[in-house]
C-alpha cells in the first residue's frame, strides 16, 4: 500500500492544508478537524506513515499515540513551556521570540522526544502569529518527511505553563500600556476569548490593537455584563 500521512488541525486557517502538503511532498495526505473525524480516518486508514498535529485542541488518547507515529507541535523551546496556552504565556512573560518544537507524542504533557525545532517571532497579533507558525510547521512537516529524523530526548529541566482561562484576559489590573497591548494582541485570534475590561455594569472587549505615540488603539465591543454570551 502506498505510504500516506494524516493531518489533524482544529483551527479554520488549516482548511486545505492537507492538499497543499500532498502536492508539495508527493505523498497522499488526509485531514481531520475533530476527534470524531480523526477516529474515522484511522478506522478507514489505520497505518499512516506519520500523523501530524500542528494545532490540535484535544488530548490525544494513548490508544492512538501508542500505535502510530504522532508528531505534535508546541510553540516553546521544550522542555521549557510545557503545558497549555503557550503563546499567551510567552507574551505575558515578555518573550519576543520562541521556538516551535516538533515532538513525538508519548506519555506526559509535551514530554516526548524532539524531531526538530524552528524559530518563531512573536511579533503581531495572535492570529498573525498562528499563520506565521502554520507556514513554519508546514516546512517542518516537509523536512520530517524528507529526512525522517530520529527523535531525541528533551534536554534540560522542564518548566510548566498553566493553561490560561478566559478570565485571565482581564486587563483591569495591568499597569503599563505595553502590558495592555500585549494582552489584547495575544488573544486576538478566531476562537479565542478577547481581552476585556469590566466597568459600571459594562463589559468592554478589545481586538486589533496597535501601540503607537504613547497610546493603545483598539477596536472595542461594549456589552452589558452577563449578556456577553
Amino acid at each position: 500500500m502506498e505510504p500516506f500521512c494524516l493531518l489533524a488541525a482544529s483551527r479554520p486557517w488549516y482548511a486545505g492544508e492537507a492538499a497543499t502538503l500532498a502536492r508539495e511532498s508527493g505523498m497522499p495526505f488526509y485531514q481531520a478537524a475533530t476527534p470524531l473525524e480523526l477516529e474515522r480516518l484511522l478506522t478507514g486508514k489505520p497505518n499512516p506513515l506519520y500523523s501530524f498535529f500542528p494545532h490540535w485542541s484535544w488530548i490525544l488518547p494513548e490508544a492512538i499515540w501508542s500505535r502510530h507515529e504522532c508528531v505534535m507541535f508546541h510553540m516553546t523551546d521544550l522542555p521549557f513551556g510545557r503545558g497549555g496556552s503557550p503563546l499567551q504565556n510567552l507574551i505575558a512573560r515578555g518573550f519576543a521570540a520562541t521556538k516551535i518544537s516538533a515532538f513525538r507524542c508519548e506519555a506526559g504533557v509535551d514530554a516526548g522526544p524532539i524531531y526538530l525545532k524552528s524559530d518563531l517571532s512573536l511579533y503581531g497579533g495572535a492570529e498573525e502569529i498562528f499563520l506565521r507558525a502554520k507556514r513554519i510547521m508546514h516546512g517542518m512537516i516537509l523536512k520530517i518527511l524528507q529526512e525522517r529524523p530520529a527523535p531525541q530526548p528533551q534536554q534540560g529541566d522542564p518548566v510548566h505553563f498553566p493553561r490560561r482561562t478566559a478570565e485571565d484576559g482581564d486587563i483591569g489590573n495591568l499597569d503599563t500600556l505595553e502590558k495592555i497591548y500585549d494582552y489584547i494582541r495575544m488573544l486576538d485570534a478566531d476562537g479565542y476569548p478577547s481581552a476585556f475590561l469590566k466597568k459600571n455594569g459594562l463589559r468592554l472587549e478589545f481586538r486589533r490593537a496597535a501601540l503607537r505615540n504613547g497610546h493603545v488603539h483598539a477596536d472595542v465591543t461594549f456589552s452589558l455584563q452577563g449578556e456577553e454570551e
